[in-house]
């Protein structure tokens, strides 16, 4: 590494990757660091979700997340296909199993149709003739929706990166941000076992993809924002080999608009394993994906902002629910046995958790579509949440067209 770099990026997960990568390719000339606290890239969120390739079903039309997912779907596809990234397309399949769910399903069905998304309204016996396992009164079939593997295709962005002449610096955790009129200076210490040490680089832009970290990030350049990250632990379990074919699709419920969560689906991998998850419990570690996992610094930040408690409040009774249910393996077990109805609790077995980044205001406001926040020399994406992988390369795009329009203006 040298001290000084044109832009510097920090975050290794898929959403910072794609951002390095844009920048090289934009700016061949220039120089491009890339920081990561981990030894390795993809260590937390991107390596910890489902590895759907979602359409944009559910999303707000008009939205960021709308457009990027829209997007995303086409760009993803053609990234895995010119880098020789297994992909599956497998559709999915969002199973309403009562009145209430019928009639969200309604909406939703009207929504696929706002997003331009291609989508088929299943009666009961259309959905049994899909999927003789699952049970319900109705579904919608939406085609453009595929399994990957997100960590293959970071590591493959990372790898055009590096190609193009960027740098990654693993193992490097930052400690501080200074800006000037000049320039955005970087503190880093060096997380290598042997020898820790602290040191500093510069560059002229900044863009932070903190996923976890993100209002941490912006704290360090005292950025007046109103929002706070607030960890929600995701837990899922894997079916025992021999129900791998035990769908044809990805199984989703009808959720719940007023809720971010999409529910407790069945997900077929791109290992050809199938997984049962997540739910949404309180976390209380923003990188704690153990059940016993705690911060102190975590949960006193996150207890001192009145955001916490006013969406604990407003949404109390699910989160009692999930709360339950993460504990009692049976009332987990319902949530999916309601579309699903033979499997038993001997099928539920071990498989990782992860940690949703949830964006949450002061006022308790739930951040449901991407948040960024600026300053003169950084860009900061302060909330990416699910489809975030999907919509990488969009959001990266949308993140240098932001920094080409700041140094045109300058």
């Amino acid at each position: 590494m040298t001290e000084q770099y044109d832009f510097l990026v920090i975050g290794g997960g898929i959403v910072g990757v794609a951002t390095a990568c844009e920048l090289q390719r934009r700016y061949p000339d220039q120089s491009i660091l890339l920081i990561e606290k981990e030894p390795a890239l993809a260590r937390h969120q991107t390596g910890h979700n489902s590895g759907v390739i979602h359409a944009g079903v559910y999303y707000q039309p008009g939205s960021l997340k709308a457009q990027f997912c829209k997007a995303g779907v086409e760009r993803t596809l053609a990234f895995c296909q010119q880098h020789q990234i297994p992909v599956e397309n497998c559709g999915k399949l969002l199973v309403a199993t009562n009145a209430v769910e019928l009639s969200r399903m309604a909406a939703l069905f009207e929504r696929c149709a706002a997003n331009g998304i291609e989508a088929e309204q299943l009666d009961q016996a259309q959905l049994r003739e899909r999927e003789p396992n699952i049970t319900g009164l109705g579904a919608i079939f939406v085609p453009a929706t595929s399994i990957v593997d997100y960590c293959l295709v970071t590591e493959a962005m990372a790898q055009s990166f590096l190609q193009q002449g960027g740098q990654i610096a693993l193992h490097t955790l930052v400690t501080g941000l200074t800006e000037t009129e000049q320039e955005i200076r970087v503190q880093c210490q060096q997380q290598e076992p042997t020898e820790p040490r602290s040191f500093s680089v510069s560059g002229k832009f900044l863009v932070c993809c903190g996923g976890l970290m993100a209002d941490r990030l912006t704290q360090m350049l005292n950025l007046k924002t109103d929002f706070q990250i607030i960890p929600y632990r995701g837990e899922y379990y894997r079916l025992p080999a021999r129900h791998n074919r035990i769908v044809n699709h990805l199984i989703y419920p009808i959720p719940d608009p007023d809720l971010p969560f999409l529910g407790v689906h069945l997900t077929r991998m791109i290992d050809g394993s199938v997984t049962v998850g997540p739910n949404a419990v309180q976390g209380w570690k923003r990188e704690g994906y153990g059940r016993f996992n705690f911060s102190w610094k975590d949960s006193l930040g996150m207890l001192a902002f009145p955001g916490f408690w006013q969406v604990t409040a407003k949404h109390l009774k699910t989160g009692l629910m999930e709360l339950r249910d993460a504990w009692w393996k049976a009332g987990y077990l319902k949530r999916v046995q309601k579309y699903c109805p033979s499997l038993t609790l001997a099928d539920l077995e071990p498989y990782p958790a992860g940690v949703r980044a949830q964006a949450v205001l002061k006022d308790g406001t739930l951040v449901h579509d991407f948040l960024f926040a600026s300053s003169p020399r950084s860009l900061h994406v302060c909330n990416a949440p699910s489809p975030a992988a999907t919509s990488a390369m969009p959001i990266a795009d949308y993140i240098c067209d932001k920094i080409a329009a700041q140094q045109q203006s300058e």
